[in-house]
C-alpha cells in the first residue's frame, strides 16, 4: 500500500511517498480504507520534536491520528463492525500504532465508532481527538443545563466542538477568540463571543456573568490559565488541555476550584479504559446526526500527498477549524 512516511524527525524532516506493507490485523482490531485524516497539533509535535515526546513512534513513522473511512476486514473476534462499515476515530499514528497518513491502517474497535450518517467522510475525520478532548473535559467538569460556560480559544479546533457541547448540553456558553472572522463564526455556533484582546477578564465577567463562570473550558492554556482562574466563579470548574508549565494556583485555592487537565492521548499510550473513546464517539455521531454538531473546516483543501502543506498550515496559526487530508 501507499503511505506517507517520515523518515527523520525534527525541523528539516520531510514527509515521502513509499510503498509499505499491509497491515495484518491483531485480536480486536479492523483494517479500514483511509478516506481521510485530519492534522492536530500533537501530531505537528510529533513531527519536530521526535523521540523528545515518549509517545512518539520509531522511525520510519507512519503519522496521523484522526481518520474516517470504511472497514476492508475485521478479526475473527470482532462482532460490533462488519466490513463496508463507515468508522471514524484516533487509533494510531503514536507509539507502536501504525497511522492513519497511508492507504490503510488497523484500528482497536474500542478506539473507533460509526461515522455519523450526515458527515461526509472529510468532515468526520475532522472530529475524533478534538471531540473526545472536548466532550471529556465538558464532562469532568459537570456542565449541565443553565449553567454559563466560558471557552477560551473558540475558533481552534477543540474550542469551537467545546462551544457545540456545551450549548447542545443546555447551557449558557460564552467564548473567547482574537480574530473578526471567528466573533461571527461564534454567534453561529450560538456563543456570545467575546474578543479577548479588546476586553479583559474583569469586564467581561461583570457584563455576562457576575460573580464568575460556572465553568470555563481551556483550549488555549499555558498562562491563559491564569484567565481562567480569574473568570471562574467561587468553587467553579476549569478544565484545561495545555497544562505543561509551572504556574501560581493561589487563586485556585483562595476560590476552591476543581482543576481537570485533559490529555485524550492517555488510553491510547497506556492501552486503558479504551471503550470510553468508543462511548464518547457514538454520542458525538449523535450530537451530529441530531443537527447539534459538526465540525469547522478549514478553507484550503489538501490531498494525502500535500501532508506536508498540511502540517504547516496548521502550525502557521492561519487555519481556522480542522485541517484534513484525502486520499
Amino acid at each position: 500500500m501507499k503511505a506517507m512516511i517520515l523518515n527523520e524527525y525534527g525541523d528539516q524532516a520531510h514527509f515521502e511517498l513509499e510503498d509499505v506493507a499491509k497491515p495484518t490485523l491483531k485480536s480486536g482490531e479492523v483494517l479500514v480504507k483511509v478516506a481521510a485524516s485530519s492534522v492536530n497539533t500533537v501530531d505537528t509535535m510529533i513531527k519536530q520534536l521526535g523521540t523528545a515526546l515518549p509517545f512518539s513512534p520509531a522511525l520510519p513513522a507512519i503519522l496521523g491520528m484522526d481518520f474516517a473511512g470504511t472497514i476492508e476486514s475485521i478479526a475473527d473476534d470482532v462482532t460490533e463492525f462488519k466490513v463496508g462499515d463507515e468508522v471514524y476515530g484516533c487509533a494510531g499514528g503514536l507509539g507502536e500504532l501504525q497511522g492513519s497518513l497511508a492507504e490503510y491502517m488497523p484500528a482497536d474497535t474500542r478506539l473507533i465508532a460509526h461515522k455519523p450518517s450526515n458527515l461526509s467522510m472529510k468532515e468526520a475525520a475532522a472530529l475524533p481527538l478534538v471531540a473526545i478532548t472536548a466532550y471529556e473535559g465538558l464532562g469532568r467538569a459537570q456542565v449541565s443545563a443553565g449553567q454559563k460556560v466560558l471557552v477560551h480559544g473558540g475558533g481552534g479546533g477543540v474550542g469551537s466542538i467545546a462551544v457545540q457541547i456545551a450549548k447542545a448540553w443546555g447551557a449558557d456558553v460564552y467564548a473567547t477568540v482574537g480574530r473578526q472572522e471567528h466573533m461571527a463564526l461564534m454567534q453561529l455556533l450560538g456563543a456570545t463571543a467575546i474578543n479577548y484582546r479588546e476586553e479583559a477578564v474583569a469586564d467581561y465577567v461583570s457584563k455576562y456573568a457576575e460573580g464568575g463562570f460556572d465553568v470555563v473550558f481551556d483550549s488555549v492554556g499555558g498562562e491563559n490559565m491564569l484567565k481562567s482562574f480569574e473568570a471562574a466563579k467561587l468553587n467553579g470548574h476549569v478544565a484545561s488541555t495545555v497544562s505543561m508549565l509551572e504556574i501560581d494556583l493561589s487563586l485556585v485555592h483562595f476560590k476552591g476550584l476543581s482543576l481537570h487537565v485533559v490529555f485524550m492521548l492517555i488510553q491510547m499510550i497506556n492501552g486503558v479504559r479504551k471503550e470510553e473513546h468508543h462511548n464518547i464517539l457514538t454520542e458525538v455521531a449523535k450530537l451530529a446526526e441530531n443537527g447539534q454538531l459538526s465540525p469547522v473546516m478549514d478553507e484550503v483543501d489538501y490531498k494525502l500527498t500535500d501532508i506536508g502543506e498540511a502540517y504547516h498550515r496548521l502550525s502557521s496559526g492561519k487555519a481556522t477549524g480542522k485541517v484534513v487530508v484525502e486520499n
